[in-house]
């Protein structure tokens, strides 16, 4: 969670908030592909890693977890906010996988298509609103604050 601190740390000390940490947004575990090349993965574990491309809701990195697993502990961490939060706004920072899999839950996507419905890059900003009609997507991976230089796609 080392970079989502360092991105949550200054946004909290801005505005005079304590940060306050949930298990539940942490990154994808990626078990024995942990801190490995995509290399290394074709070569040593091939078989796992097509099926995790092709369906990722049900198939984990070896010995990691599905984007069923992270959707759940996830959500406790959404209901809990919703909870404690029922008005005013909440920044939640976390990584682009995990962030993206949150969104596709609240907004009825297949689990397994999170790489293929939710386009995203790093330091994005998204806007969630809850109210009765449930969540509404209100921006998707904003990057206007970093200037025309950084927040422009790589290639564009």
């Amino acid at each position: 969670m080392k970079r989502t601190i360092a991105t949550a740390e200054p946004l909290c000390h801005a505005v005079g908030l304590e940060m306050q940490l949930r298990d539940g947004l942490k990154e994808i575990r990626y078990g024995k592909w942990e801190n490995k090349s995509v290399d290394f993965v074709k070569q040593h574990y091939l078989e796992d890693y097509i099926r995790w491309l092709t369906e990722p809701a049900w198939n984990p990195p070896t010995g990691g977890e599905t984007s069923v697993e992270i959707a759940a502990r996830a959500a406790l961490v959404i209901t809990e906010i919703q909870e404690k939060y029922a008005s005013g706004n909440v920044l939640v920072v976390s990584h682009k996988a995990t962030i993206r899999i949150i969104l596709c839950s609240l907004l009825g996507i297949d689990l397994g298509r999170y790489r293929d419905r939710i386009d995203m890059l790093a330091g994005a900003v998204s806007i969630v609103k809850f109210d009765l009609h449930g969540p509404l997507l209100q921006v998707l991976g904003n990057r206007v604050y970093m200037g025309d230089e950084l927040s422009a796609r790589p290639g564009t």
